[in-house]
């Protein structure tokens, strides 16, 4: 195995990948100007056969099938042992697709979860920024009363105590970034 090039960011990752088009690319999920499933989405529109693992701290049952539906072939997390990462390379080479235990177990577990709506994915974008309902609502061009209502369907749909712990288990799972 040969290191051909490295980027520090994802429209970095694009570049590299279109200069040297290597066998197998290792992807970070949390990288600055373009995420990396922006990246992976990007690579795979233009090189459709292109073998990316993602490689990341990030075990959320959304971030893994995001990054499984944009194309990876393999999704790893960071503490695994070198021995899983140098096996997962040469199977994806292979044209295998892998999974962390992890990951599995996460998308296992969330696997008959309810999704969020996209309106309740906007209320809870703007709880996380420390808005009230009544600013909810100003701010989406609803009732308080809808507001409301669309917190309790998320607290519901994630299993969640209060407004702060949604958001917690919404950023554990991918559901939403900071």
């Amino acid at each position: 195995m040969e290191l051909i090039a490295e980027a520090a960011n994802g429209r970095e990752a694009v570049e590299q990948f279109r200069m040297h088009l290597p066998d197998v690319t290792l992807m970070d999920l949390q990288m600055p100007e373009m995420s990396g499933i922006d990246a992976l989405s990007a690579i795979r529109g233009e090189f459709p056969d292109a073998r990316i693992i993602v490689l990341t701290s990030y075990a959320g049952d959304v971030q893994v099938s995001r990054a499984l539906r944009g194309g990876a072939r393999a999704y790893l997390l960071k503490d695994m042992l070198r021995k899983e990462l140098l096996e997962t390379i040469r199977a994806v080479h292979a044209g295998q697709k892998r999974l962390s235990s992890e990951a599995a177990t996460e998308i296992a577990e969330h696997a008959t979860d309810d999704a969020l709506t996209p309106r309740e994915s906007d209320v809870l974008r703007l709880i996380a920024a420390g808005n009230s309902n009544k600013e909810i609502a100003a701010q989406l061009g609803l009732t308080e009363q809808t507001v409301k209502s669309h917190v309790k369907n998320i607290l519901d749909k994630l299993g969640a105590n209060d407004r702060t712990h949604a958001v917690t288990i919404a950023l554990k799972r991918g559901i939403m970034d900071l």
